[in-house]
């Protein structure tokens, strides 16, 4: 994430277009959001860190361990190299969190890709963030709205043909 004008819709007045910095410079460098999205309860967990190596995911992850002690967790992960770290995988394994790869270019099958979608359009559109700061603080508050509504995810499109097996008759040569 860069503190970069991002053009969208405001509310302003017609005689007075809002205008955006045509250029920008990354001084203070960019910063990376590691999220998760709780199906049970629709509630998105997530830091932004500095960088992004195996040891911030891995920090992550024990963040969320510490929120649900006892119980076995499933994370739906990209193909990012981060997530396939030996030091991850060990971790995981020895702490009851299984780590489900999507296939490469089916991260539309994540649910938090659309929950990403919303951020960018109600947190991060049409803003001119000067600092890393203000944007945290954006994207903060959004957080805390959509936490504060969230609802718990349920339809899985069970009846979707995508998810059930059919045996395909064998061609005849």
């Amino acid at each position: 994430m860069n503190p970069l004008p991002r053009t969208g819709k405001a509310w302003r007045p017609r005689r007075r277009p809002r205008r955006l910095r045509a250029t920008h410079h990354r001084y203070d460098g960019v910063m990376h959001m590691l999220a998760a999205l709780d199906l049970a309860t629709g509630k998105l967990f997530y830091r932004i860190r500095a960088r992004k190596r195996s040891q911030e995911s891995l920090d992550f992850l024990k963040a969320l361990r510490a929120r649900w002690p006892g119980e076995k967790l499933y994370l739906i992960c990209d193909n990012f190299s981060p997530h396939r770290h030996p030091a991850v995988r060990s971790w995981c394994a020895v702490n009851e969190i299984e780590l489900v790869f999507l296939p490469t270019y089916g991260s539309w099958l994540n649910w938090i890709e659309a929950e990403f979608a919303a951020l960018r359009y109600f947190a991060l559109g049409g803003t001119d963030h000067r600092s890393h700061t203000e944007q945290n603080a954006a994207i903060a508050g959004y957080v805390r709205w959509h936490n504060g509504r969230a609802q718990p995810k349920v339809n899985f499109a069970t009846d979707s043909p995508i998810r059930t097996w059919t045996d395909y008759p064998a061609k005849a040569a």
